[in-house]
C-alpha cells in the first residue's frame, strides 16, 4: 500500500505493524504535511463484529481525551478501495520507541529510570480514571508505551498509546463483557471480563516487573497467583514492596488507584549511589585494610562446590590422556617422536588452565592492591601471582563504575544473567571485580567494595 492516498488527503509512507483484520500505518497528511499514523480495521474472513465495536470504541474515546502524553484524535473515515474495505482511525504520531523495542535491543533500565517510567505512566493513568466515566485502558504493556529521547537527568517523556482496548466503566454494567488484554500483564479479574482502575494497576506493576527482571512476565513462576519475581529483582526492598502491591491479585489488597500508587511511590525513595550498601555485610569473609597510604582488598574463592566435580574429573581425565599421548609419543625413535611431543603443547595448556580453574575456586584468593603510586590486581594460588595487566600508575585511575545485575541476549534472543560487576577504569585498562568472579557471593558486598574505594579514591560511582 506504500504510495497510496486514502479519501485523496493520506499518503501512506510504510507499515508499521500488522495483526489479523488490523494495520498500522505511517502518513503523510498531504494538507498539513505532518506525519499521522493510521489505523486500519479490514472487512476480511476473519472480521469480527467485536473488532468493530472496539474499534470504534477506540476512536471516540480518543476523540474525548485531551493529554500530552496521549496519541490525538485527527480523522476517521470509511475506506473502500481495489484493495481495502475497512475503517480508518487516524491520529497524531509520537516520534519515539517502545519499551518493549528497546527491551529487545538489549537496553536495561536502572531503578531511578523505572520508577521515572512509573511516575509518569501513573500520572497519565491519573487523568484516565479521573474522567467521568473512568476510562480503562486495559491493555497495558511495554509495546503500548512510548519513551521519548532523555533529557539530561530525567528518562525522557513517557507516552501511552494504542486504545484498541479500552474500555469505560460504564460500558461494563452490559450483559455482554469482551475480554482483552495480554497473557502475562491482565490481572485475574479481567479474565472473567471484568476490569476496573486497578486493573489498568496490575498490567503497569506487570510492566515494571518486566523492566526490572528483562524476563516476560508470563515467562516468571507463579505462586497462589502472584507473580515470583522477586529473587531476580535488583532494586530496593521499598520499590520490591511497592511492586509486590501493584500486582496483588486480590483486588481488596491491590493499591486502588492510580494516585495512591504515585502517593507510595514517592514515599519509597529513589535510589541513588550513596545508598549503596556502607558496610561490610555480616557474613563476609573479605578482607579490606587500608590506611591513609595504602588499600588492599582480599577476596577468597568460594571453596568447594558440587559444580566442580565434573571440571576436576574432566581435568584428570583430559590431563592423563596427554600425559599417555607424550609419553608415547618421546617413546617413538629420534627425530620422528618430535613433532608428535610439540603437537601435544597445546593440549597441556588447555589441561592446565582447565586444573588452574579447579584450584583457584578452592585454594585461589583475588587481591586487588592501591597505594599512592599504583594499582595491582593478582589472582593468587598457591604461592604463585597471576596478572591481566601489569600495575598501573594510581594517577591514571579515572572512573569506577557499578553496573548491577542485568540480561543479555544472543543471537536467538535468549537471555543470559549477568551478575554485578565494578569496573576501575585506569586508562584504557579496565580492572573488574564482580561479574565472573565467583568469590564476591552476593550484590551486597560488591556495593560495600564499591563504596570504600571510592571514598579512599575520592572518585564518584558511575552506575550503568
Amino acid at each position: 500500500m506504500t504510495g497510496e492516498v486514502l479519501v485523496n488527503r493520506y499518503e501512506i509512507q510504510q507499515q508499521l505493524g500488522k495483526k489479523a483484520g488490523r494495520r498500522t500505518l505511517l502518513a503523510c497528511d498531504l494538507q498539513t504535511h505532518e506525519l499521522v499514523v493510521i489505523k486500519l480495521l479490514s472487512f476480511g474472513s476473519d472480521f469480527e463484529w467485536d473488532s468493530l465495536k472496539l474499534f470504534e470504541r477506540e476512536a471516540e474515546t480518543l476523540k474525548s481525551l485531551s493529554h500530552s502524553c496521549i496519541p490525538r484524535y485527527l480523522d476517521y473515515f470509511e475506506v473502500n478501495s481495489p484493495t481495502l474495505n475497512g475503517f480508518a482511525l487516524v491520529q497524531s504520531y509520537i516520534p519515539a520507541q517502545t519499551l518493549e523495542q528497546y527491551l529487545q535491543n538489549g537496553r536495561t533500565f536502572t531503578e531511578i529510570e523505572i520508577k521515572q517510567i512509573a511516575q509518569a505512566v501513573l500520572e497519565i493513568l491519573a487523568y484516565l480514571h479521573g474522567l467521568h466515566p473512568p476510562v480503562i485502558h486495559r491493555d497495558l504493556k511495554p509495546s503500548n508505551i512510548l519513551l521519548g529521547e532523555r533529557s539530561g537527568n530525567n528518562i525522557g517523556q513517557v507516552f501511552l498509546v494504542d486504545f484498541g482496548a479500552v474500555q469505560t466503566v460504564l460500558a461494563t454494567e452490559g450483559a455482554t463483557r469482551t475480554v482483552v488484554g495480554t497473557y502475562g500483564y491482565m490481572p485475574p479479574e479481567q479474565f472473567g471480563g471484568r476490569t476496573v482502575p486497578a486493573s489498568d494497576l496490575y498490567s503497569l506493576g506487570a510492566t515494571l516487573i518486566y523492566l526490572v527482571t528483562g524476563i516476560h512476565p508470563a515467562d516468571l513462576p507463579q505462586k497462589d497467583f502472584r507473580i515470583q519475581f522477586e529473587h531476580l529483582a535488583d532494586v530496593s526492598p521499598s520499590f520490591r514492596n511497592w511492586l509486590q502491591r501493584m500486582v496483588e491479585p486480590n483486588l481488596e489488597r491491590r493499591l486502588h488507584s492510580a494516585v495512591a500508587a504515585l502517593s507510595a511511590l514517592e514515599q519509597s525513595p529513589l535510589p541513588n549511589i550513596a545508598t549503596l550498601t556502607t558496610s561490610k555485610p555480616a557474613e563476609s569473609q573479605i578482607q579490606l585494610t587500608k590506611s591513609s597510604d595504602d588499600l588492599e582488598i582480599l577476596i577468597p574463592s568460594p571453596g568447594f562446590q558440587p559444580s566442580l566435580i565434573f571440571l576436576g574429573l574432566f581435568a584428570i581425565a583430559w590431563n592423563s590422556f596427554i600425559l599417555f599421548w607424550t609419553i608415547g609419543a618421546l617413546s617413538a625413535p629420534f627425530p620422528v617422536n618430535l613433532p608428535f611431543a610439540l603437537f601435544s603443547l597445546p593440549f597441556w595448556g588447555a589441561g592446565g588452565f582447565m586444573l588452574y580453574g579447579f584450584l583457584f575456586n578452592i585454594l585461589g584468593r583475588t587481591r586487588l592492591y592501591v597505594d599512592r603510586q599504583q594499582i595491582d590486581l593478582t589472582y593468587e594460588l598457591l604461592g604463585f601471582k597471576f596478572r591481566r595487566f601489569h600495575p598501573s600508575p594510581r594517577p591514571n585511575i579515572t572512573k569506577l563504575v557499578y553496573i548491577p545485575q542485568h540480561f543479555t541476549k544472543d543471537a536467538e534472543d535468549n537471555r543470559t544473567q549477568v551478575s554485578a560487576q565494578l569496573d576501575i577504569w585506569v586508562g584504557v585498562k579496565k580492572y573488574q571485580l564482580g561479574g565472573t568472579d565467583h568469590g564476591i557471593k552476593s550484590d551486597l558486598e560488591l556495593e560495600w567494595l564499591a563504596h570504600e574505594l571510592s571514598d579512599w579514591l575520592n572518585l564518584p560511582i558511575h552506575r550503568e
